[in-house]
């Protein structure tokens, strides 16, 4: 809504000039809500309205576009002001920037971002990507455990401006290796006189620092946390992800998840924002393989051409037949993927999981192939409406348990479930369906 409300209003706005409403524009309006209207305008505009405020709003403003609108704004930059803007930016912010930009473009403005924050960025650009210490900030409160609750605050106060949370507050010992945690509430409640080490948390609950990300996000969910330590080898606390970066990387991961199970390679950006060649390049990397599972199933096909051409009737109902082992494939796939991605199934893993397919696909199959022989007989003897019933009910259930092994193999090698896709599960259940469907024709005819 805001928008196509503020928008008019912004480039009349620019038209005239006019320094004063556009400075009123950036300071007024929440930063996420100037980022939404700045979206639409062009890099030049966006600059143009962007330099009427201070460089902390501009940086505010900045962290709020999507990575593609921010490299597209900041090709438009010199490199002093680039480096000035990086430098002003959260530490995981400006990693994830720097890591879509050239090596190059990188190396050569590190050298005009200050010392200490130089040394971040490379110690956070050395991490691999999508682990914890590639999405952690280090911008956390920490204090250590051996002052008053009062000195602990007047300490919080001086911290809080260059802090990104400091809800919680880790307490550091020697070598700043992670001793205990405390909250903020907790430290307004205690006594002014208590102990930091009298009051704080000891069994604390952290990741590593090469944790893989979807691993940080299950701990900080299950425990509730606005935030979880990131610690390395020797437990010294080197950073900490929150819950924002964590709802990021959620949608991150549910949205290269729907990508894979229809068969398309996840998009870095939006899909208007996809050049046409990537988009036709992530979907044909599918295609093809499915393309080869199609000429397996028509080899299949050939196969058993002699019995097609006797009993006519039987190349009827291969549609129906095939459709309903992929589908019950599919269905299966998707809920084993969903399962193993929230970790809900790791109380019935396996053989369990294998077990409580092979029955829900034995109820399935034996309604479906019931309906199936009673649709059959529409069009056939009773006897060959039966094979049809029973092949449906065989192929329900090979495509319930199918759909459900293979995610659960991709995770025990290594590999992401959703990899598993529902097309490719449907050509594999129409291989095997139609191998099933010509052998009960041949056993019984």
């Amino acid at each position: 809504m805001y928008p196509q409300l503020l928008l008019p209003d912004l480039k009349e706005m620019l038209a005239e000039d006019d320094k004063a409403g556009l400075a009123e524009f950036c300071d007024v309006l929440y930063p996420p809500v100037a980022a939404e209207v700045l979206a639409g305008l062009p890099a030049e505009d966006v600059w143009r309205v962007l330099e009427n405020c201070s460089l902390s709003r501009q940086v505010e403003i900045f962290e709020f576009f999507d990575l593609a609108k921010q490299i597209e704004l900041v090709d438009k930059l010199d490199r002093k002001r680039l480096s000035r803007l990086i430098e002003e930016m959260s530490p995981d912010d400006r990693v994830d920037l720097l890591n879509r930009l050239d090596s190059d473009r990188v190396e050569n403005l590190l050298p005009l971002i200050a010392q200490a924050e130089r040394s971040d960025i490379r110690k956070l650009l050395s991490f691999p990507e999508h682990s914890a210490g590639a999405i952690m900030t280090t911008e956390y409160a920490s204090l250590p455990a051996d002052i008053s609750v009062r000195e602990a605050l007047e300490r919080l106060r001086k911290q809080a401006p260059n802090r990104e949370t400091i809800y919680y507050v880790y307490i550091l010992g020697d070598d700043r290796r992670l001793e205990g945690t405390v909250s903020l509430r907790e430290l307004i409640l205690a006594k002014p006189d208590a102990k930091l080490a009298d009051i704080m948390r000891r069994d604390v609950i952290s990741v590593r620092v090469d944790d893989d990300q979807e691993h940080v996000v299950q701990e900080l969910g299950q425990y509730d946390f606005l935030a979880i330590p990131v610690v390395d080898s020797q437990n010294r606390l080197v950073g900490i992800v929150t819950h924002d970066d964590v709802l990021d990387i959620v949608q991150e991961e549910a949205d290269e998840d729907a990508y894979r199970l229809g068969a398309v390679q996840p998009l870095e950006d939006s899909y208007l924002e996809t050049p046409l060649l990537t988009i036709a390049w992530k979907r044909g990397v599918w295609l093809v393989p499915l393309m080869f599972a199609a000429v397996v199933t028509a080899f299949v096909q050939l196969q058993y051409e002699g019995v097609a051409e006797e009993h006519l009737w039987l190349g009827l109902f291969v549609p129906m037949v095939i459709a309903c082992g992929g589908n019950a494939g599919s269905q299966s796939a998707t809920l084993l993927i969903r399962a193993l991605s929230l970790r809900q199934s790791g109380s019935f893993r396996g053989a369990g999981v294998i077990a409580r397919e092979l029955l829900v696909g034995f109820s399935l199959g034996i309604g479906l192939g019931l309906l199936g022989f009673l649709l059959t007989l529409l069009f056939v003897a009773p006897e060959h409406a039966m094979i049809v019933g029973s092949t449906v009910m065989l192929v329900v259930v090979m495509g319930a348990v199918m759909g459900a092994m293979l995610p659960i193999l991709f995770e025990r090698l290594g590999m992401d479930p959703a990899l598993m896709s529902n097309p490719l599960v449907a050509s594999l259940s129409d291989i095997l369906g139609l191998l099933i469907y010509y052998n009960v024709a041949v056993l019984v005819l």
